[in-house]
């Protein structure tokens, strides 16, 4: 007796299967059948023969070959034009709106919006995590799925919300599928958040995660071997008191790390007694 087959998927089924694999957005106005059968190549065509020269008309010069600097010349090219940008905001709002119409990061064409900041401006520390999820890229906040709830609950153990926060990330923009940020989008983003920090100036910058402690501290280190070390972060102007710790991502996958994110918070909220 032949084994029965399994039932289709039904397409509330088949669309649950694909948000658990991230892929929960459009890239394309249109589908693309990838088990169509791909169109017969057409044979070569016989090559022509060679033009007799006429003496009378010079040959014409070959086209130059583009020098490889200037095909990588893109992203230095979009990484300078982020500095320039960042460094001409003289306050968080016009960052923002400098960061709004940007084009140098294709992210920005994939995102729903921008996920510029949340909390205080005002505030005396500072958390910047990598980058926004699903979540964030639609209510255009960060740290507001799963692992944001976690973060307050975090910042609630020693006395802080997000009324006496500042939190941010070094991708403003949502990488497609929750992939990882590329080492050239995370250079192109880096000056508005180096900028972003520099106008907050908090008194105590906490970054979340390996990613951000990398980019914002300048250490090849993992993140077990940087959390809970203190850092001097220099923003040209002033030098800001730094330390590392878990991503609450990260703490949601592996929670017997929560006891070192705890003494991590505990020695946050000491310095920012110390600096009162």
């Amino acid at each position: 007796m032949a084994p029965t087959p399994e039932p289709a998927p039904t397409l509330q089924q088949l669309l649950a299967f694909y948000l658990e694999a991230g892929v929960d957005c459009a890239l394309g106005d249109e589908p693309i059948n990838r088990l169509e059968e791909p169109d017969a190549v057409p044979a070569p065509a016989a090559p022509r023969p060679a033009a007799a020269l006429n003496p009378l008309r010079p040959p014409q010069p070959a086209m130059p070959a583009v020098p490889r600097s200037e095909i990588v010349a893109a992203p230095d090219a979009a990484i300078a034009s982020a500095r320039e940008a960042a460094r001409t905001a003289p306050t968080l709002e016009a960052l923002r709106a400098l960061m709004e119409t940007f084009d140098g990061c294709a992210l920005r064409h994939t995102a729903t919006k921008l996920v510029f900041a949340d909390g205080n401006p005002q505030a005396r520390v500072m958390f910047v995590g990598e980058a926004p999820g699903r979540d964030e890229d639609i209510e255009g906040l960060p740290f507001v799925g799963r692992s944001g709830k976690l973060l307050d609950r975090m910042i609630a153990a020693i006395g802080l919300d997000r009324s006496k926060a500042y939190i941010a990330n070094v991708i403003p923009w949502r990488p497609p599928g929750n992939r990882t940020p590329t080492p050239q989008e995370t250079q192109i983003c880096l000056p508005f958040i180096q900028r972003q920090i520099e106008l907050v100036n908090p008194d105590v910058l906490v970054t979340l995660g390996n990613p951000s402690t990398q980019a914002l501290l300048g250490t090849r280190e993992g993140i077990m071997r940087t959390r809970g070390k203190w850092l001097d972060y220099d923003t040209g102007t002033r030098s800001i008191r730094a330390i590392a710790t878990f991503h609450p991502a990260y703490l949601l996958r592996s929670p017997s790390y929560k006891k070192m994110t705890w003494l991590d918070l505990r020695a946050i909220a000491k310095a920012l007694a110390a600096a009162t």
